[in-house]
C-alpha cells in the first residue's frame, strides 16, 4: 500500500510547491492537488500551474489532481496538460477523474450541474482523453465532441499514465466506469470521507484484482485494515481546510507517512 498528500491548491503557492519537497523527502509516494475553480467562495490557484512547478521541484512522488472534473473541461487540452506533466517529472503523472464538486463551479459559469449530463460527458471525455494519451489518432464521433487528432509528444509512462475515477458508494456506475480504466478513487455517502475496510472488500469485488483503489484515510482505522481490505493508496488530507490547516498538514508530510 502507498501512501499519499491530497491538498486543496489554496494558500502561498511556494508554501504548496514547499509541502510537495518534504512529502518527497519525507517518503510519500503521492502528492495530489484538488481541482476545484473556488466558485463557492474558497480561493484556489490552477492546481494544473502548480503541479508543473512541483514536478520540476521533486524526484520521486507521483503527482497529479484528484480529481479533474472533466465535464467542464475539453479533454485535448488536459492531455496536454498530462502529456506536459509525465514529461516534467520523468513519468510520474497520474489521471483523477469524476464529475465534479461543488456545483457552483458549474453554475456559477451558466453550465449545468446536473449529474446525468455530467456522467455523460464524463464517458464520453475519457475515451477521447485514453485515445489522445496513447500517442495514436483518435477518431471519434460522438453527441459532444468530433475529432480526428493525434498529440505529440508521447507521455513517458506507456501506454498512458494511469487513470483514476471517482465513485462514491455504493453507486454502482461510477464503480463500473472506474473498471474500465485503471482505479477508483472511492469515497463514502458524503462524497467526503473515505470506505470501511468492509466497504473496500466490495469495491474490490467489482474492480477485480488488477485495479488501483485509492480511499482518503480514516485515523480511526488501523492501516494494516486498509492493506488487508485491498487498498492500494491511502490518501491524507487536511481535517478542515481553515486557519493554519497548511501548517497542521505541514507536521503531518514531516512525519512521514502514517505505516
Amino acid at each position: 500500500m502507498r501512501y499519499a498528500i491530497s491538498l486543496p491548491p489554496a494558500g502561498a503557492p511556494a508554501d504548496l510547491v514547499d509541502a510537495a519537497v518534504a512529502a518527497d523527502r519525507a517518503g510519500w509516494h503521492g502528492f495530489f492537488l484538488w481541482d476545484h475553480l473556488g466558485a463557492d467562495g474558497m480561493p484556489m490557484h490552477d492546481p494544473w500551474v502548480l503541479l508543473g512547478a512541483v514536478g520540476a521541484a521533486t524526484e520521486r512522488v507521483r503527482l497529479g489532481a484528484m480529481v479533474t472534473p472533466l465535464a467542464r473541461r475539453r479533454p485535448w487540452k488536459v492531455a496536454k496538460e498530462v502529456i506536459t506533466l509525465d514529461q516534467l517529472s520523468a513519468g510520474r503523472a497520474v489521471v483523477g477523474v469524476g464529475l465534479g464538486v461543488p456545483e457552483t463551479d458549474f453554475t456559477g459559469f451558466g453550465e449545468s450541474a446536473d449529474p446525468q449530463a455530467r456522467a455523460a460527458a464524463l464517458d464520453e471525455a475519457l475515451v477521447v482523453l485514453d485515445g489522445l494519451l496513447r500517442g495514436g489518432e483518435v477518431a471519434h464521433d460522438g453527441p459532444l465532441f468530433r475529432i480526428r487528432a493525434r498529440l505529440g509528444p508521447e507521455t513517458v509512462q506507456r501506454p498512458r499514465p494511469p487513470i483514476w475515477v471517482a465513485a462514491t458508494w455504493p453507486h454502482r456506475r461510477p464503480l463500473d466506469r472506474a473498471a474500465r480504466y485503471d482505479g477508483v478513487f472511492a469515497l463514502g455517502r458524503d462524497a467526503v470521507g473515505g470506505l470501511t475496510p468492509a466497504q473496500v472488500v466490495e469495491v474490490r469485488a467489482v474492480l477485480g484484482p488488477d485495479r488501483d483503489i485509492v480511499v482518503p484515510h480514516d485515523p480511526a482505522v488501523p492501516v494494516e485494515e486498509y492493506a488487508a481490505a485491498g487498498v492500494t493508496w491511502l490518501v491524507v488530507g487536511p481535517d478542515t481546510p481553515d486557519g493554519d490547516w497548511l501548517a497542521r498538514l505541514r507536521r503531518q508530510i514531516e512525519a512521514g507517512p502514517p505505516a
